[in-house]
């Protein structure tokens, strides 16, 4: 029972993402803190307040960080699929790889 909750807690903080969830979080930052940066600019220029401009700016700021930093579900709709490792019972340290159809010896 513990092990089980331990790895459902693994689960939620392990902040693994995949390339197309990296891709997104990257536009999401981006577009999230241009459009704030740019509320804010427009608020504190037309109220004549920066005071009110930097506390916009700073909760815009928050609200992105708690969108972009922890590893939500929809940035792991991708996972990678990794290769098997040829041959089982030979270790990953020898393997024969073939590119462009000549062989390589890793070791």
């Amino acid at each position: 029972m513990a092990d089980q909750l331990l790895e459902q807690a693994r689960d939620v903080v392990d902040g693994q993402i995949d390339f197309e969830g990296q891709k997104l979080a990257e536009v999401l930052q981006n577009v999230l803190l241009s459009v704030v940066g740019a509320v804010s600019f427009f608020v504190g220029f037309f109220l004549q307040d920066i005071t009110l401009a930097l506390k916009i700016g700073l909760a815009g700021t928050v609200l992105t960080f708690l969108a972009i930093v922890p590893p939500w579900p929809f940035f792991k709709q991708h996972p990678v699929v990794w290769l098997p490792v040829a041959g089982s019972s030979v270790s990953a340290s020898h393997q024969n790889i073939v590119i462009d159809e000549k062989m390589l010896s890793q070791q």
